[in-house]
């Protein structure tokens, strides 16, 4: 064997064994460990420990579910798991329910210490504007329309002739607004969350 290809072996076995450590020590791709939604200007910060999205599954008997930070994480939880803001059991929690998880790490997996449900926003009064209301704007055309949910949201159903615009990334479709800053504008979403 020529020593070119000794060399290109032991660099590309170097390289190999590079890789999976890396891999095993989860360098080589991090997870988001808070959803996009959740970290915007004045928002949250999650911090090591904690994850930050929306519920995907629950299951009671595997006693584990998935959150959605931008990536699915899976956590374990168990009698000992504290919940914060939720009075029915863990498996009742309704899939896209923002929640935040504090979780320790045991032989690799996630636990659950602590769960907190996201209460409602209140919403004052004079910043909700009635059905009747909405009614009479969108059949006069007098106002631009944002739905600002989720992609697949939007995609679902949404009020016809209104854009999207999801409020994660609100700064990069600014040009989409009217150029008049006195033109009226409703933006709508799933509701207080």
């Amino acid at each position: 064997m020529g020593k070119k290809r000794r060399s290109l072996i032991l660099v590309s076995l170097i390289l190999g064994l590079c890789f999976v450590f890396l891999a095993s020590h989860g360098i080589s791709q991090q997870k988001p460990i808070i959803a996009k939604g959740c970290s915007l200007p004045g928002c949250h910060t999650a911090k090591t420990g904690e994850l930050w999205g929306n519920v995907k599954t629950v299951s009671g008997k595997a006693e584990m579910l998935q959150i959605d930070t931008g990536a699915l994480w899976t956590v374990k939880f168990d009698e000992n798991t504290k919940l914060k803001n939720w009075n029915q059991p863990i498996n009742k929690l309704p899939k896209e329910k923002e929640i935040a998880i504090s979780y320790v790490e045991k032989n690799g997996e996630l636990y659950a210490t602590l769960i907190n449900v996201k209460l409602p926003v209140v919403v004052d009064p004079s910043k909700v504007i009635k059905v009747d209301e909405i009614k009479k704007i969108y059949d006069e055309k007098s106002a631009l329309i944002i739905d600002c949910r989720p992609a697949g949201r939007y995609n679902e159903g949404h009020i016809p002739g209104a854009i999207h615009i999801w409020f994660a990334e609100f700064d990069k479709h600014i040009d989409k607004l009217p150029k008049d800053k006195n033109a009226p504008i409703i933006y709508y979403c799933q509701g207080p969350t």
